[in-house]
């Protein structure tokens, strides 16, 4: 597998040495545990020969993909990412670590059963260069998992309502500080759900399965609840209120098409 890769983006501003990408999920542990409940439940009863996780960092939910494929592979843009995976996995991480852009893999056709990509969406704009590469290296009737930064979660919506406006349209939504733009930082979006399924509908891939993921993350919640109570209703909520885009994360299990389904 190459490592020599042209890229379409700019990737180097993933690079950031002031920025400890573990360290921001430590103040972050009922978001990472939701994310952790979907994918497991998502992938619940499957086994995978090879999995690539598309922008996974450090391997944070890359070392629960270990649970259900006999081989796993990070690949991301950051060399400062991936290089976090020997202090956060001390010894050996469970996966292999590539560094490449999600629009240019470098893997072959057809040669992977799974393929996620969480986190990755909110810095995409305009994703479909990065689906039509993660449909090319998915085989037919292999499976990803894909996590939506909502734009029309419930408390925009109930926003929406208080100011009498509409949060109904498509368009991707920036959500960067005014400062963040000025100094051209990373782009920071969110999604319409029903867009992004479009658009994965057009490199083949339908829906499976539609989970509603950090229900409870708002300040009031974390004040209130002990972890414990937000994660069973995590739990029991997730299902229920995928298809209502409730959350402010949603994950779809999408199928790639195929003449024969798994």
């Amino acid at each position: 597998m190459s490592s020599s890769i042209g890229r379409a983006r700019k990737t180097d501003i993933y690079n950031d040495p002031s920025f400890d990408y573990s360290k921001f999920w430590e103040d972050r542990s009922y978001e990472h545990e939701a994310e952790a409940i979907a994918v497991r439940r998502l992938l619940q009863g499957q086994r995978f020969r090879t999995a690539v996780d598309i922008g996974g960092g450090y391997g944070r939910l890359g070392a629960i993909l270990a649970d259900y494929a006999d081989q796993v592979t990070v690949a991301d843009p950051s060399t400062q990412q991936l290089g976090l995976a020997e202090q956060v996995f001390p010894g050996r991480p469970p996966f292999g670590r590539y560094l490449t852009d999600a629009a240019h893999l470098g893997f072959p056709d057809a040669s992977a059963d799974l393929v996620t990509m969480v986190r990755v969406l909110h810095h995409l704009p305009d994703p479909e260069p990065e689906f039509a590469e993660l449909a090319r290296i998915l085989r037919p009737g292999g499976y990803a998992v894909i996590e939506v930064a909502n734009s029309v979660h419930a408390v925009r919506r109930f926003r929406g309502l208080l100011r009498r406006g509409s949060v109904s349209g498509d368009a991707p939504v920036d959500i960067r500080s005014e400062e963040s733009r000025r100094r051209g930082s990373a782009p920071y979006v969110n999604h319409h759900p029903k867009a992004i399924l479009r658009q994965l509908a057009a490199v083949g891939l339908r829906p499976r399965e539609v989970l509603s993921v950090s229900n409870l993350r708002h300040p009031l919640a974390k004040a209130l609840l002990p972890q414990s109570a937000m994660l069973a209703i995590e739990r029991a909520t997730q299902g229920p209120l995928g298809p209502l885009y409730f959350g402010p994360s949603i994950f779809f299990l999408m199928q790639k098409s195929s003449s024969r389904q798994r």
